[in-house]
């Protein structure tokens, strides 16, 4: 049945006292999914957007085609090496989900399927292959699966030999595990069956009943997580504690599995660092004496606390120190300065160090996976926003290269000489520079009648770089601009662009998102007619934050699975992640911390105002952002704007927060997406 007129969510008047301060929540009963009226909601929601779109239903079905014609079906991955296999990930024509397979000692030899997830995933709407390890015997694989996206994973173990799955089946895990030098012992996390937080570190002896699985570490502080893992150079197994601030590790030799775990450094508040071991010593990346942008250090293995820690890469101003690399007779630095990426090669004897050489305005280079520990060939992975992805195997001793496989964009029609990158840096506020990474066909006219669509995160630390995308071209090819803001709140411009992007100065990453927009119309590149606005998870909260304080300068926006009932979640420390999170957002129990939140909220931000156009989606099964957040968000909104500007709402019933499993559904959603924009620039034929 169509409906013609937007679904009214009934009012059930809830008061959330703190602080001495009352929230009214008329819209808290949407809480509850297991309330019959609510999934009536969500589908009459869902009824109501496809009422609205049905005229777009064509153009979405030839948008998928175009944008999946452009994906080589048939693609595989670049081999890599471990333990005398090379492993693969491909996949065949049809198929949604990927093949996993190995060959022993070189490429011509009888290629090994470890898995075909096309035929796991059968009977199931969603299918997610998480973790596989293969013990140090390359005879067993231990694997995890999720058919609900909750990202709970029942791990499993298979016996490559024979084929045969193991009866061992450990439920509510992260689905990875580790295993010790005996080929026996699997170390693995579970997560807290409510909160599904990673808080426990198990032992499981294979054929033994996962009853009696020994619990090896509890993490009971709850705003840390834990993850177990083995040092690249095989000698350790690794527990992880980790806090948005602070970090601690623990340590084992592989060869001693029923031995203690010994912590290498106590945590410390504010001490964050990484271990990496080579030869007699550990490498820690770390924070240590105020070094704000990561500093490496050195010590023994036999004395391994922070005080016996010795500097070996002194911290830099105006160098973020990312990662590091260990290899046999080289070490590789992943650095970022001025918001680019760099790839810096060392000997270990000091006879010589150099840069991997990059010179486009803006791009993205980064270190691929480098599991051989005995080797001169480093493989790394480079792209931008108009070429397409390689992976490069690079000799670390003659330096040279050679491209192992570049991203192939079928169709014909693709030459990245059509497209134009810039990078623009926009004036904030308050004076900082904000730099923004833009594409689009150098047969786009920029001015007032151009659209562009902005895109953001803003949050963790994490950087949005500059990347290509295959279905991206369509919207480009249709006259769209696509704009990356690297805005506060991500660490672009190194720790201090995160710090204050967090906590009680938050706002700035909303303010400098507005203040690129702004930017853009001033520069006469779009106008707000034409300017669309798009982010999702915390980039949803970014929607919802910029629309409250600017909805003026925005035609249109997307919000995925966007979390916008801020004060509400982050006081509810029974929903996954909140607990972990008081470090980047704040404690609300904190009264500070709680006003501070409260002032930008988006859900408790609504007011009776013109906002732009919308389209909201969530997943039912969201473990992340929980849906009932977007849906009640949607429900005041309805209720309050001043406008007859579109707002959709659209729930996948069966996923959550990363949306369809399968790599071509996934562009379905894409293709919705997309719709929604051109429909709104009459772009839709």
């Amino acid at each position: 049945m169509a409906l013609k007129h937007p679904p009214k969510a009934k009012k059930v008047p809830k008061e959330l006292v703190k602080h001495d301060d009352v929230r009214l929540d008329n819209y808290y009963w949407l809480n509850d999914k297991e309330n019959k009226d609510v999934i009536s909601y969500l589908e009459a929601e869902n009824t109501y957007y496809d009422s609205l779109t049905k005229h777009t239903k064509d153009f979405q079905e030839s948008l998928f085609q175009e944008m999946k014609g452009r994906i080589k079906e048939d693609d595989s991955s670049v081999p890599y090496k471990l333990n005398g296999y090379w492993y693969s990930t491909r996949y065949v024509i049809g198929g949604e989900y990927p093949l996993y397979s190995r060959f022993k000692k070189n490429l011509e030899a009888t290629e090994e399927i470890i898995f075909n997830c096309n035929d796991m995933a059968k009977g199931h709407d969603y299918f997610s292959l998480g973790g596989i390890a293969i013990s140090p015997d390359n005879k067993l694989a231990a694997f995890g699966v999720d058919t609900v996206s909750r990202r709970q994973y029942t791990l499993q173990i298979k016996n490559l030999e024979t084929g045969l799955i193991l009866d061992d089946k450990i439920e509510n895990t992260t689905g990875g595990g580790v295993w010790a030098n005996d080929n026996q012992t699997l170390f693995y996390t579970r997560k807290d069956p409510v909160t599904l937080r990673s808080d426990k570190i198990y032992k499981h002896k294979i054929g033994t009943p996962t009853s009696e699985d020994v619990l090896v570490f509890h993490e009971k502080d709850d705003t840390f997580s834990t993850f177990v893992y083995r040092t690249k150079s095989k000698k350790y197994l690794v527990i992880g504690s980790f806090s948005t601030l602070t970090s601690e590790f623990q340590i084992l030799s592989t060869d001693n599995p029923d031995g203690e775990f010994e912590v290498f450094s106590p945590r410390e508040r504010g001490l964050e660092y990484t271990i990496f071991h080579y030869e007699d010593s550990f490498y820690i990346l770390t924070n240590k004496d105020k070094a704000e942008n990561f500093k490496l250090m050195r010590t023994s293995e036999e004395k391994t606390t922070s005080e016996h820690w010795q500097e070996f890469i002194a911290h830099r101003e105006e160098v973020l120190l990312e990662d590091i690399d260990i290899f046999k007779e080289y070490y590789v630095l992943s650095e970022r300065e001025n918001g680019l990426n760099k790839i810096r090669i060392i000997k270990w004897d000091g006879s010589g160090e150099y840069f991997l050489p990059f010179k486009s305005e803006t791009y993205t280079a980064y270190v691929g996976s480098n599991p051989d520990f005995d080797t001169e060939i480093l493989r790394y992975s480079y792209n931008s926003m108009s070429t397409p992805s390689s992976v490069i195997d690079f000799n670390m001793r003659t330096k040279a290269k050679e491209i192992k496989k570049e991203q192939e964009v079928l169709g014909g029609l693709f030459d990245k000489d059509n497209y134009k990158e810039e990078r623009l840096w926009a004036t904030a506020r308050d004076g900082v520079k904000v730099p923004m990474s833009l594409v689009y066909r150098k047969d786009t006219v920029l001015d007032e009648n151009t659209p562009i669509l902005q895109y953001a995160y803003g949050s963790y630390g994490s950087t949005i770089d500059p990347y290509f995308s295959t279905v991206r071209l369509s919207l480009l090819n249709r006259g769209f601009v696509f704009a990356i803001a690297h805005i506060r709140g991500g660490e672009y411009l190194g720790r201090r662009w995160y710090e204050t992007g967090k906590l009680l100065q938050k706002k700035n990453t909303f303010t400098d998102f507005i203040d690129c927009s702004k930017f853009l119309i001033a520069q006469n590149m779009t106008s707000a007619n034409h300017l669309y606005a798009m982010g999702g998870s915390a980039g949803g909260l970014l929607m919802g934050a910029i629309i409250n304080m600017q909805p003026d300068i925005y035609n249109g926006v997307i919000a995925a699975v966007p979390f916008v009932d801020v004060v509400t979640t982050m006081l509810d420390d029974s929903i996954p992640l909140t607990t972990g999170e008081y470090d980047e957002w704040g404690n609300p129990n904190e009264k500070d911390y709680y006003d501070y939140m409260k002032s930008y909220s988006p859900y408790d931000n609504v007011i009776a105002q013109e906002y732009p156009n919308m389209l909201v989606t969530t997943g039912l099964h969201d473990s992340q952002v929980q849906y009932f957040e977007p849906a009640k968000w949607v429900a005041k909104l309805r209720e309050l704007k001043t406008d007859n500007h579109i707002l959709l709402m659209n729930t996948n019933m069966e996923a959550g927060h990363g949306g369809a499993s399968g790599r071509f559904e996934s562009l379905r959603e894409v293709a919705k997406e997309y719709a929604f924009l051109l429909d709104l620039e009459g772009k839709i034929a």
